[in-house]
C-alpha cells in the first residue's frame, strides 16, 4: 500500500511539474529592417536563428529565456555613394515575460509577451560600394509580441526594437526585427 501511495505521489507530480516548466528547440526567421540617419533608404532582407528554450508557467503567467544562433541580412544605401549590404550572425539569448491572455486548458492557449534580447554578432560581413562602416558587436533590444501554444507545439510573431545605434562611427543605424518562430515542447 506504501508503495502504490509513493508511486502515485510521484505520478501526480511529475505531471504537475510537466504543467510547471517547458523546455525545448526552435527555429525562427526574421526580418530586418533599419533606421537610419545618414542613409537616404534601406532595404530589409531576411535570416534564419535556432535556439532552445525554458519556460516556467506560473497560472496565467510564465517566464521564458531562450539561447541560440541567429542570422540577419539588411542593407543601406547613400545617395552618389553607393550600396552596403550586411550580413550579421552571431549569439542570441531572449528572456520573455508573458500573459496568458485566452488559456485553452491541455488543448494550448494565446499568449501576449514582452522581454529583452541581446544579440552578439560574432560574424559581421559587409559587400559595399561605401566606405567602411564599422558595426558594434553588442545589440540590445526591447521586444513585444503574440504567440500561440497548440499541444506540444509554439508559434510567436515578435517585433525586437533595437535600442543601441550598431554603427561606431558618426552614423545611426538602428535595427528592427519582425520575428517568426516556431518551437516544440518536450516537457
Amino acid at each position: 500500500m506504501k508503495k502504490f501511495l509513493l508511486v502515485s505521489f510521484l505520478c501526480i507530480c511529475t505531471n504537475g511539474f510537466a504543467q510547471l516548466i517547458q523546455i525545448g528547440p526552435q527555429i525562427s526567421t526574421n526580418i530586418t529592417s533599419v533606421n537610419t540617419n545618414n542613409f537616404s533608404s534601406d532595404h530589409t532582407n531576411s535570416g534564419i536563428g535556432f535556439a532552445a528554450f525554458a519556460r516556467v508557467n506560473l497560472l496565467l503567467f510564465y517566464a521564458q529565456g531562450e539561447f541560440g544562433y541567429a542570422k540577419s541580412n539588411f542593407s543601406v544605401y547613400q545617395n552618389g555613394v553607393g550600396e552596403t549590404e550586411f550580413k550579421l550572425a552571431g549569439t542570441d539569448a531572449t528572456l520573455i515575460a508573458g500573459y496568458k491572455l485566452i488559456p485553452l486548458g491541455k488543448v494550448g492557449n494565446v499568449r501576449l509577451l514582452v522581454g529583452y534580447n541581446w544579440k552578439n554578432y560574432s560574424d559581421i560581413k559587409t559587400s559595399n560600394n561605401l566606405n567602411y562602416i564599422a558595426l558594434e558587436k553588442n545589440n540590445h533590444s526591447v521586444l513585444g509580441g503574440v504567440g500561440v501554444d497548440v499541444w506540444k507545439f509554439t508559434f510567436d510573431i515578435r517585433y525586437l526594437a533595437g535600442l543601441i545605434d550598431i554603427d561606431s562611427s558618426s552614423g545611426e543605424i538602428k535595427t528592427g526585427i519582425t520575428n517568426f518562430s516556431l518551437g516544440f515542447k518536450f516537457l
